[in-house]
């Protein structure tokens, strides 16, 4: 069982939404903060930003910025590679895996009008290829925060916090939770964010204690928007909202200690 501290706070079901694909890469914000938020920062982006598209179609005047020092001219060279030799390899050809070669087409078109900054996102700046989070927000605010930097996350947690009051909305993904549990604990004991909604990531199995190993969370800025003080009394994962990561294996069932 997850510890009660990660039970997400009750929310008018009207205000979760789902952004993005109904797989891996999709996310839980609430309705409220679209209008208030011009900007979404983005860490870590390998080769999905359907998030990004999604949200700008409902806030059109909004900014994406994002940060991937891994998303470069050998990445795009690698990947073109092996989604043509798979789709030579395959007997059915889907048109999922056609436009799959072409993703790089659409990596330039999305990316001519917003913005894609090779750095790598890290606690303390030591060369001109990385970044801090305190430079990528400064002079920002209403800002929304996507992190999925692979377990570097818990390096910035702190830079995070100092840095709360600009962002309106946090999206992280934890990895290896179960040896950071108590890296969790603190950031949220000591931040104004409040858990909203939490989804198990399938693509990382889970541990002795049948808890996810990989969860995706939404925090909202409980000193900008109203929470509710009492805990959900939802089922996770949520029936039309929550789905699977990777599509042939089960969705997690969550369950915390009251």
């Amino acid at each position: 069982m997850l510890p009660h501290i990660f039970k997400p706070f009750r929310s008018n079901k009207y205000n979760l939404l789902r952004v993005g694909p109904r797989k891996d890469g999709g996310y839980i914000i609430d309705r409220r903060v679209i209008k208030k938020s011009k900007t979404v920062i983005t860490c870590g982006l390998n080769d999905d930003w359907e998030f990004e598209k999604n949200y700008l179609k409902m806030n059109p005047e909004s900014k994406i910025i994002a940060y991937d020092h891994t998303v470069n001219k050998q990445f795009w060279k690698k990947r073109f590679k092996k989604d043509f030799i798979a789709l030579i390899l395959l007997k059915k050809i889907t048109i999922n895996k056609i436009l799959d070669i072409f993703k790089y087409i659409d990596y330039k078109f999305f990316f001519k009008r917003n913005i894609h900054i090779s750095k790598k996102v890290v606690l303390n700046k030591k060369n001109t290829n990385e970044i801090s989070i305190k430079e990528i927000l400064d002079k920002k605010k209403n800002v929304i925060l996507k992190i999925d930097i692979e377990g570097d996350e818990y390096k910035i947690l702190n830079d995070i916090n100092n840095e709360q009051n600009k962002i309106n909305l946090l999206l992280v993904e934890f990895h290896d939770i179960s040896k950071n549990m108590q890296k969790i604990k603190n950031f949220l004991n000591k931040s104004k964010f409040k858990i909203i909604h939490l989804h198990g990531n399938n693509y990382g199995g889970v541990d002795k204690f049948n808890n996810p190993n990989v969860i995706e969370v939404t925090l909202i800025n409980s000193k900008k928007f109203t929470v509710n003080k009492k805990k959900s009394t939802q089922k996770y994962p949520i029936l039309g909202l929550d789905f699977k990561n990777l599509k042939r294996r089960e969705d997690i069932k969550l369950k915390f200690n009251d």
